[in-house]
């Protein structure tokens, strides 16, 4: 079904008018810099160099937990900086600077062809509408909506679903993208078999990197200690992904949505709707916005996901004093502590009610 939504508004005229002016007035592009470029180079020495420790150097088993655990969040940012922005076709103006950065994305054991629709249309283009994003669907596991049917173990969810999200990337790896290639579909959403080209990547793509995780690793380790650290890279890589989604999208201060009957569209504006299902945290975090890819910054990433998160900070001001102007609710949590614990929340009520 494809949802639609009701037609613009002054509010996102003065949107855009004010980004574009914005950008006119700072003389910037709206794609990344050499900023950008140097994070880059950051976290891809810290990705290989954590993958050399963890294979080549370190020998006792709490420095490989902490080789493991820097791999992981090595992953986790080029993930959050890199492939993401090239996904969105944000890290730069050529279109095959960005295809080459989505691409990581397989060198990290997933489909940048995939993640295009189930990211990119599914989630951003019906963000916590029940049955069009499946990013806020666990099936029968858990409740993220107040639209998903409430199961008597949900009311332990707020408990267990941290090692549902542990999973995240372990199942990507090895079940979801295998699964999307042989019936593509994202919930209500149309995915187009990939065409020849695509194939080859993304076979390209899982060769290379159950090659690097699995198969060189067993030259030097025991294949048992090769899974587990597997798994447990994978889990910490999994938790990292899920909570910085998840503070931005499932708690109480974000607006969820039933689908609209057939023949209906939404009630809102598309604009209004990115805004209100979404909420940003830690805006003043220097670190973690260096660190995720300004992603805390989330409303501004909604509204305009092909600019590079460089510029979420200041686009941020201009946003709040749009939406304060035509009476649009906009949220921030002050830290990623307080929106932890919202989303914790979250979690317990929905369990329960």
């Amino acid at each position: 079904m494809t949802i639609t939504y009701a037609s613009p508004t002054p509010f996102r005229d003065d949107l855009e008018s004010e980004a574009a002016a914005f950008f006119e007035r700072r003389g910037v592009s709206r794609h990344g810099s050499y900023a950008l470029w140097l994070k880059t180079a950051v976290l891809a020495v810290w990705l290989a160099g954590s993958y050399w420790l963890l294979v080549f150097v370190v020998s006792q088993p709490w420095l490989a937990v902490l080789a493991a655990a820097s791999l992981a969040c090595a992953m986790a940012g080029v993930g959050f900086n890199v492939q993401h922005e090239g996904g969105h076709r944000a890290y730069a103006l050529s279109s095959n600077v960005n295809r080459g950065m989505a691409f990581s994305l397989d060198l990290l054991g997933g489909s940048s062809y995939f993640w295009r629709y189930k990211h990119g249309i599914a989630h951003h283009g019906y963000p916590n509408i029940a049955g069009s994003d499946d990013d806020v669907y666990l099936g029968i596991l858990g409740r993220l909506t107040p639209h998903d049917r409430r199961l008597g173990f949900h009311r332990f969810q707020h408990l267990y679903i941290w090692l549902l999200y542990a999973l995240l990337a372990i199942k990507w790896q090895l079940l979801d993208d295998f699964r999307s290639i042989a019936k593509p579909g994202v919930a209500d959403t149309r995915v187009p078999r990939p065409p020849t080209g695509e194939h080859v990547l993304f076979w390209a793509g899982k060769i290379l990197f159950f090659g690097l995780a699995l198969g060189l690793p067993m030259f030097f380790h025991p294949w048992l200690r090769v899974v587990v650290f597997f798994l447990l890279t994978g889990a910490i890589l999994g938790l990292l992904l899920s909570v910085v989604f998840q503070l931005a999208h499932c708690l109480g201060e974000a607006k969820f949505a039933a689908p609209p009957l057939p023949g209906h569209g939404m009630d809102c504006d598309w604009a209004t709707h990115q805004v209100e299902s979404t909420v940003d945290f830690a805006r003043h975090n220097g670190p973690l916005t260096w660190f995720i890819g300004g992603l805390n910054f989330q409303i501004e990433h909604h509204l305009f996901p092909r600019v590079c998160h460089t510029h979420y900070p200041a686009l941020s001001k201009i946003v709040e004093r749009v939406c304060i102007k035509h009476g649009v609710r906009y949220v921030a949590h002050a830290t990623a502590g307080k929106a932890l614990r919202s989303h914790y929340r979250w979690l317990r009520l929905l369990g329960r009610s």
